[in-house]
């Protein structure tokens, strides 16, 4: 399998298993405003103990605000909207940003939204997105990578763990009118899984 991770913001990461399969992702483009909406509804209807936002909520959004915050996500050099594609299908979407702490004068960047559709899970494609945020976050110079997931032993914090992610603080409630518990995670650079090798 060969990997290219991006160096700067606007690149994209690359990887191709072993054929017919070959995944690529990528930063969304603002015409994709679209794809991104779907695929965010989707995983939002498909797995809404993932997440702290609802169908219900995201669904009121008019697609003129989909189209903006889209737009405002690429046009931003700390935000980092990912769209996977497998065998050029939609396959997921995941997003970093990284938050400047003046008062620490540090960078920490945080992971949201991510989700693999269910018919294209064990290609890789959440793995490949995790580390395309990890990679980009590094080099725009982020200290490490904070996540949240839902409690439990799901497939997900296994793949965060492999990582490198570790908990941190005591499960919070994941929305106020929710029994859901959500774990911090935290991936502190130079800690990674196999950090042995360095990440381009």
């Amino acid at each position: 399998m060969t990997v290219t991770f991006p160096l700067k913001a606007g690149a994209s990461l690359r990887v191709m298993p072993h054929l017919p399969s070959m995944l690529v992702i990528s930063r969304f483009s603002p015409e994709e405003w679209t794809a991104y909406r779907d695929l965010r509804l989707r995983a939002l209807a498909e797995s809404p103990d993932a997440f702290g936002s609802t169908l219900a909520q995201e669904r009121e959004r008019p697609d003129p605000e989909w189209e903006r915050r889209l737009a405002a996500g690429v046009s931003s050099a700390l935000d980092l909207p990912l769209l996977a594609r497998l065998d050029a299908r939609h396959a997921g979407l995941a997003w970093c940003r990284i938050t400047p702490d003046s008062q620490h004068a540090t960078r920490k960047a945080a992971l949201y939204q991510v989700w693999t559709a269910p018919d294209c899970r064990g290609h890789g494609v959440g793995k490949g997105m995790v580390e395309t945020s990890i990679a980009w976050a590094r080099n725009n110079g982020a200290q490490g990578i904070a996540l949240a997931v839902t409690c439990g032993e799901t497939p997900a914090r296994r793949l965060y763990e492999r990582l490198g992610f570790k908990a941190v603080g005591e499960p919070q409630r994941m929305r106020p009118d929710a029994e859901l518990m959500e774990q911090s995670m935290w991936l502190e650079f130079g800690q990674e899984a196999g950090s042995g090798k360095e990440l381009p």
